[in-house]
């Protein structure tokens, strides 16, 4: 019999945040009706000794190579059996509601394709992981000096829709980030994998859309709660600056124009009717 939720975690060269991680899974969700996969990129011994010997029942998919998240996410969704698949970075920790939270609201909204639970960091503060959908100019304005001007700061609060800070209830958002998506298999089978095309960032984007482009709902859950160590390996520092020699800002860039390019620089979707409260 296949298990109500699969619970796909990504991993690359991080034991001991691996280790918290699958933890808190495996504490969380004892009663639940749950499989856990871990895909891995780039695998040392150390990991596979790891889990073999700490988590000995969960599913664990190695890579020799840096195959990149995608990859790792869609052998993950090919691997799973179950009804939804929560994908999850490994630098997350479930709070002991969050899985039964999200299972109940899904259930009880069958309209609803994916959902992001609310994310905060270890001080309890949260971050935003829900927005609007970029437009090229977004990435302009949040990666140069031109973030402080006023035109730019009214642009970059409606991709964070920041009017939506403080919000209680459950809403639709354009795209919710990827370290976090409670996703229905029903629906996921309707769109297909992540798109190879993107090595990391950008393909929860892409992913989104395509969920919207099918009418599908993307939702954000403001109540539902983890922990997420945000490290924003892309953005510590602006333009002109040391991120402009940023191995990750560039795979950022890179993705972001692939991302463009394949929407001919489009950048809102059509979004079902009941949607344009966004």
């Amino acid at each position: 019999m296949s298990p109500k939720i699969t619970i796909a975690v990504q991993s690359y060269k991080n034991i001991e945040m691996l280790r918290l991680c699958l933890s808190a899974v495996e504490k969380n969700t004892r009663h639940s009706d749950v499989e856990v996969i871990v895909a891995d990129a780039a695998t040392s011994y150390e990991t596979e000794v790891f889990m073999r010997e700490e988590f000995p029942n969960f599913h664990f998919l190695s890579h020799k190579e840096n195959v990149g998240f995608v990859a790792l996410v869609n052998a993950c969704l090919k691997e799973s059996k179950g009804e939804y698949i929560f994908i999850l970075n490994p630098d997350t920790v479930l709070e002991e509601k969050t899985v039964p939270q999200l299972e109940a609201y899904m259930d009880a909204n069958t309209d609803i394709a994916m959902c992001g639970p609310a994310q905060k960091n270890f001080h309890g503060k949260r971050e935003i992981t829900r927005f609007n959908f970029y437009h090229p100019l977004t990435i302009l304005y949040r990666r140069t000096f031109l973030k402080k001007l006023p035109f730019a700061k009214k642009h970059l609060s409606r991709f964070m829709l920041m009017d939506k800070v403080g919000v209680s209830e459950p809403y639709a958002a354009p795209w919710i980030m990827g370290s976090a998506m409670f996703v229905r298999r029903s629906d996921y089978e309707k769109i297909g994998p992540m798109d190879r095309r993107f090595f990391m960032y950008m393909e929860d984007v892409d992913w989104c859309r395509r969920f919207w482009e099918r009418g599908l709902r993307v939702y954000y859950h403001p109540t539902i709660e983890l922990f997420h160590y945000y490290g924003k390996g892309s953005a510590k520092k602006t333009f002109p600056g040391g991120a402009f020699f940023n191995k990750l800002t560039w795979i950022h860039i890179s993705s972001a124009i692939k991302y463009f390019t394949k929407y001919a620089f489009v950048a809102t979707p059509k979004m079902p009717q009941d949607s344009k409260n966004i």
